[in-house]
Parts: structure tokens; sequence; C-alpha cells
């Protein structure tokens, strides 16, 4: 797995204890003096699911050898990862570098857990200014970001081919929910995503409301109602489950992985697990209220 396929918006930070000369977690001299003549640098990543063996380990390693240190890497669930930032720092007992998905920054940022690019003099020139502002606060620069993705459908080719549906021709709102109730009339599932009332909820519904038309300076314009109406009806007929309201982006994709549902709108970042799920899938771009491809966030 190549580090562009990781969880959405990733974005690396580093803490105010490297900048300030503490001590990490670990006890152990961090190198906080700038240079990497040595020592050891914690890292904190919110990827549990990768052991020693993963592609992302081996890689933080490398970078350890490369620079000449030794790279102490812990991994914790995103949202227990924030909370242990936050602890740690109150401590004065912070990692020397955390990776975090981008709307943590600022809440790590404002608690003082962070330090800016320019202090740690990272030269930041190379980055898209779009991708660099996942990092970045008030006018400041907290972190980098380790790659970027964006959302699709991905469909799984049993379950459409034995519903008579073509995935070439979801061209739109209508083609996509005349497909989503073949679907159900086969005894399968339409569709499943990520409707939990967070940023990954939040991430998700941006297609269907780009798509149809609406902008963000006007939540409640007729357009971006028919977005929210479009994934309350699929809802309301079946076509999507429930649980969706409570689905992260992870859940959402454990449940498309049963083989059970025809699609699922997910990340790039799922393309590793695609490989792994055991039937063949396939991607297409989510489609706007009237055809053609949704603008879909950068995460």
């Amino acid at each position: 797995m190549t580090v562009s396929t990781l969880r959405a918006a990733a974005v690396v930070v580093v803490s105010a204890c490297l900048a300030a000369g503490c001590s990490t977690s670990g006890g152990t001299d961090s190198g906080s003096t700038g240079s990497a003549g040595g020592g050891t640098y914690t890292v904190w990543d919110p990827y549990p699911q990768f052991d020693d063996s993963a592609a992302w380990v081996k890689l933080l390693q490398q970078c350890g050898t490369d620079a000449g240190v030794t790279v102490k890497r812990t991994a914790y669930d995103t949202s227990d990862l924030t909370n242990k930032a936050l602890l740690a720092a109150q401590q004065s007992n912070s990692p020397d570098v955390l990776i975090v998905d981008n709307p943590v920054v600022s809440t790590l940022a404002d608690a003082g857990v962070l330090t800016t690019t320019e202090v740690m003099k990272v030269d930041t020139t190379a980055v898209s200014p779009n991708l660099l502002a996942a990092g970045q606060i008030g006018g400041k620069t907290y972190g980098i970001p380790i790659g970027a993705n964006t959302l699709a459908l991905y469909y799984n080719k049993a379950v459409l081919t034995a519903a008579g549906v073509d995935p070439a021709a979801v061209k739109d709102w209508a083609s996509l929910t005349t497909a989503l109730g073949k679907v159900k009339a086969t005894g399968k599932k339409g569709i499943t995503f990520s409707a939990i009332g967070t940023e990954e909820g939040s991430f998700q519904f941006l297609p269907w409301f780009w798509g149809s038309g609406a902008n963000l300076t006007k939540l409640d314009s007729a357009e971006g109602v028919s977005a929210l109406q479009l994934w309350t009806d699929w809802l309301k007929n079946g076509y999507a489950p429930n649980s969706v309201i409570n689905n992260t982006q992870t859940t959402s994709w454990q449940e498309f992985a049963t083989g059970q549902f025809a699609f699922a709108e997910n990340g790039t970042w799922q393309l590793g697990n695609a490989k792994k799920a055991g039937f063949e899938y396939g991607i297409i771009p989510i489609p706007s209220k009237t055809g053609g491809t949704a603008p879909a966030p950068t995460g």
C-alpha cells in the first residue's frame, strides 16, 4: 500500500514538544534539538490496522534509517488518538510527530499541542496550496499532507449483473436510483454510505450537495434540499439501510465488504481493501443530479 492510499486528508503535524526540547513519551532522547544526529523520535498515527509488516510501518522505519534516527511508532483509533494527544500535551509528554485527519488540526493547534512548519524550518513550497491548506489554521501551517484522496462509487459486479444493471448506464441520480430499485427487487441491498453527524458524514454528503448545483454559502437552497431528499428517499424506499445514519466510512465499507450491497460511496484509500474483498468490484464517479460527474472533495 502506498502512502496515497491511506485514510483521507491525513496530515503530518509536529508536536510543540519537539520544538521545545521536552522528553518524549518513551523517555528517550528525541533529537529535539532539530538535528538528525541520532536519538529516538516518537510517531503516533491513526492506523492500528497496520502491523510491523505493513508498507506504511516499513516506510516510517525507512525514513528513520535515512535520517539516522530511530522511529518509535504507536497506533491508535482516530478519536482515541486526539484524546491521547491532548492528554499527553497536558503532561508534557507529547510524541514528536502526529499523523491526524485535518479536522483535528485546529483542536490540537488551539490547545498548544503543535508547532509550525516555519519554526521547524520545513519547506512546503512544493506542496499544492489547496492540499497544504488541510494543515493550516489562522494563517499558520502546522502540518503537511501525506497524500490526497477523494470519493467514488464502488460496485459489486455480481450483484449488478444479477439485477440486470449496467454500471456504465449510471449517469445521473435518476439512473442510479432506478438501479438501486432493480437491485432491491433481487433481494440484495442497494447502497451504503456514511451519513454520521461528523466530518465524515459531511465529507460524504458534499458530492451530492455540490452535484445538485448547491453552494456552501446557502445550505438551505432548493438544490441543497434536493440532495438531502435523495438520501432520505433512499432510506424510505429501502435502497439504503438505516445504519448509514451512524456509519463511519470504515463501518460503511465493512457493510459493502459483506458482498450484499450493489454500491458503496467510499474513498480511494479503500482500494487495498477492495482487492481483498473476495468479489469482483468496479468504480464509477459519483454522478451529479442531471448528468455528468459530481464535484468531490479532496481528502
